[in-house]
């Protein structure tokens, strides 16, 4: 343990020596990068957090869903769910309460015998059917926010890297060309410290490339959640017409 913390002292040494031997050029792009760290670990941590939520709660509404025969009862508790499912369904569900023609604060005795089931067209369903699919598109925009962001942070920081070593390896040169001697400990001290943007780009790419995978895995299982209720409400509705 003890011989662990004395590398880890050593290399972060090596890595404030080498910052110092860096150029204004070299210093800018570290500083740029140690910036674009903090914003993505931001970006993955509020995603991570909302993601979780919304899938858990997602889940819950489905399953209050499938133990709910009549589908509009559920009008008045989705409201206090803040899964993006429970958001589509209440899309879908408003436009079939004005078509069956019942107010919203009696949406919960829908099939009862004050107010029956009631006949609605084909047309009239695939109305339903249509703000459905337009609450999930909407829905799915809502949930990839700044995913884009997080997504150049991961292609472009590498560049930056490598932007700054190529800058500060050509700079070795020039000095070593302009002392008119090549040994390397004209060039060392230069090629350390432009060899440092690289390093600290892929410190910032490689966590954001796994959270953001990791992040794109679960808003597709919420995108797969939405479209499945979709076809489940479909269904629900038909059989209920069928009935």
């Amino acid at each position: 343990m003890i011989f662990v913390e004395c590398v880890a002292i050593a290399n972060a040494g090596a890595a404030i020596q080498a910052y110092r031997q860096s150029d204004l050029v070299g210093q800018f792009i570290v500083w740029l990068l140690f910036l674009g760290s903090i914003l993505t670990w931001t970006i993955m941590v509020e995603k991570a957090l909302s993601l979780r939520r919304a899938k858990r709660a997602s889940l819950d509404f489905i399953r209050m869903f499938r133990e709910e025969k009549f589908p509009l009862r559920l009008l008045r508790r989705s409201s206090k769910n803040i899964g993006p499912v429970a958001a589509v369904y209440e899309h879908g569900a408003l436009n079939l309460l004005e078509f069956h023609e019942i107010p919203l604060e009696y949406a919960d005795q829908y099939g009862s015998g004050r107010y029956p089931v009631k006949k609605i067209s084909t047309a009239e369903i695939e109305t339903v059917r249509s703000s459905l699919e337009r609450a999930v598109a909407d829905q799915i925009l809502q949930i990839e926010d700044k995913m884009g962001l997080l997504a150049t942070a991961v292609s472009a920081s590498p560049f930056f890297g490598l932007l700054g070593t190529v800058w500060g390896v050509m700079m070795a040169f020039c000095g070593m060309a302009s002392h008119g001697r090549a040994d390397i400990s004209a060039i060392a001290p230069g090629v350390s410290g432009a060899l440092l943007t690289t390093v600290v780009g892929l410190l910032v790419a490689i966590p954001s490339l796994i959270g953001y995978n990791l992040l794109a895995n679960t808003i597709r299982q919420l995108t797969v959640y939405m479209d499945n209720f979709v076809e489940e409400f479909m269904a629900k509705i038909k059989l209920e017409q069928h009935d």
